[in-house]
C-alpha cells in the first residue's frame, strides 16, 4: 500500500500535528487530537484491495469506492451516510503540442477526514497541501477547506486551459481567413481542435450542477463557512463553461466558413478549367474540319487557305480569352 500513499497527516487547528505511516488507525488518532482535528490522506491510483483496507475504518460506501478505483467517472457529487463523495475531472494544456489531456480527482469528505484519490498526471494537487499548510487560518476549517481548495485548483486549471485554447482559436481563425490558406490542413486542424473542446466539455459541463449543489445548505459534511467560497468556484466554473460553449459555436462557424471557401475555390477552378477547355476546343474544331481530307473543299486549293485558317483560330481564341477575362473566369 505504501506506493499508493502520497501523503498522510493529522491536523489540529489548521496545523499538522502528526504524520502516520499509513491510513490504518489515522482516523482514530485524529479524533484523539481533540476538537478541530482531522486527517488528510492522499492516494494515487489505488487498487480495489488497497482501498478496501481503509474503507471500513472511514465508513466509505462500496459504490463510491468502486467509482474511485475505476476512474473514468462523470463529474458528480454523491452524499452517503458517513461521507460525501466528489468526482472531478482535471485538465492539462500543452502549448507545444496544442493538446488537452485529462486526469481525475475523487474526494471522500467526512466530519474529521478527507481522502483524495488521484488518477492521471494532470492533477493540480502537487503543491496544494504545502500551500494550505502555510495558511492555517484556512486549514482550521477542516475537510471543508480542503474540499474548497481542491475544487478551486481544478477549476483554475479549467480557466488556464480555456485561455490557451482561446489563443489557439484566434490563430486558427486568422489562418482560415488568410489568403491562400484554403486546404485540407485547415480542415484537419479544425477537427483536431473540436476533439480538444470535447475533452474540455466533458470536464466542465457535467460539473456545473454538482458545484451548484455544494454551495447550498443541507449538503452533509460541508461547513457553512465554506459555502460562499464554493459559490465563487461555481461562478468561475460557469464562466469557463460558457466560454467553452462559445468557442464550440465559433468553431462550428469557422468550419462552415472553411467549407464554403473550399466550395468557392472549387467553383473557381472549374470555371478556369472550362475556360481553357473552350479556348482549346475552337482551334481543335477548325483543324478537325480541315483535316477531313475531302476532295471538294474550296479552301484547300487556295493560296490563302492556310493563313486564313490559322488567323481564324487566333482571332477566335483572343476574343474568347478577352470575354473570359472580363467575367473573371481566367
Amino acid at each position: 500500500m505504501a506506493r499508493m500513499i502520497v501523503h498522510c497527516a493529522i491536523y489540529r487547528d489548521g496545523r499538522p500535528v502528526a504524520t502516520p505511516a499509513g491510513p490504518a488507525g489515522s482516523l482514530a488518532a485524529a479524533r484523539k487530537a481533540g476538537r478541530g482535528g482531522f486527517v488528510w490522506i492522499g492516494l494515487f491510483e489505488p487498487t480495489v484491495e488497497e482501498l478496501d483496507q481503509v474503507s471500513d475504518e472511514f465508513g466509505l460506501h462500496p459504490l463510491a469506492v468502486e467509482d474511485a478505483v475505476g476512474a473514468h467517472q462523470r463529474p458528480k457529487v454523491e452524499a452517503y451516510q458517513d461521507s460525501l463523495f466528489v468526482a472531478l475531472k482535471t485538465l492539462g494544456y500543452h502549448p507545444g503540442g496544442h493538446a488537452v489531456t485529462s486526469g481525475e480527482v475523487m474526494l471522500f469528505v467526512g466530519e474529521d477526514f478527507v481522502m483524495t484519490v488521484r488518477h492521471g498526471a494532470d492533477t493540480p494537487l502537487g503543491n496544494l497541501r504545502a500551500e494550505l499548510e502555510e495558511h492555517p487560518e484556512v486549514l482550521k476549517y477542516g475537510p471543508s477547506a480542503v474540499l474548497h481548495s481542491v475544487c478551486d485548483a481544478v477549476v483554475d486549471g479549467y480557466v488556464d486551459v480555456v485561455v490557451g485554447l482561446q489563443a489557439d482559436l484566434d490563430e486558427l481563425e486568422a489562418d482560415v481567413f488568410a489568403p491562400g490558406r484554403v486546404g485540407r490542413d485547415v480542415a484537419s486542424r479544425i477537427y483536431g481542435y473540436k476533439r480538444q473542446l470535447v475533452t474540455v466539455r466533458r470536464a466542465t459541463g457535467p460539473l456545473v450542477e454538482p458545484m451548484m449543489r455544494l454551495d447550498r445548505d443541507g449538503v452533509p459534511h460541508v461547513r457553512a463557512e465554506a459555502q460562499p467560497y464554493l459559490r465563487d468556484v461555481s461562478d468561475h466554473l460557469a464562466r469557463a463553461n460558457d466560454q467553452v460553449e462559445g468557442m464550440d459555436r465559433l468553431l462550428s462557424d469557422i468550419l462552415a466558413a472553411n467549407l464554403a471557401q473550399v466550395s468557392v475555390q472549387q467553383n473557381n477552378d472549374m470555371r478556369k478549367i472550362s475556360a481553357w477547355a473552350a479556348l482549346a476546343a475552337v482551334p481543335t474544331m477548325i483543324a478537325g474540319v480541315y483535316g477531313m481530307n475531302f476532295e471538294h473543299m474550296p479552301e484547300l486549293h487556295q493560296p490563302w487557305g492556310y493563313p486564313a485558317a490559322v488567323s481564324l483560330m487566333v482571332v477566335v481564341c483572343v476574343l474568347l480569352h478577352r470575354v473570359f477575362k472580363r467575367h473573371d473566369w481566367l
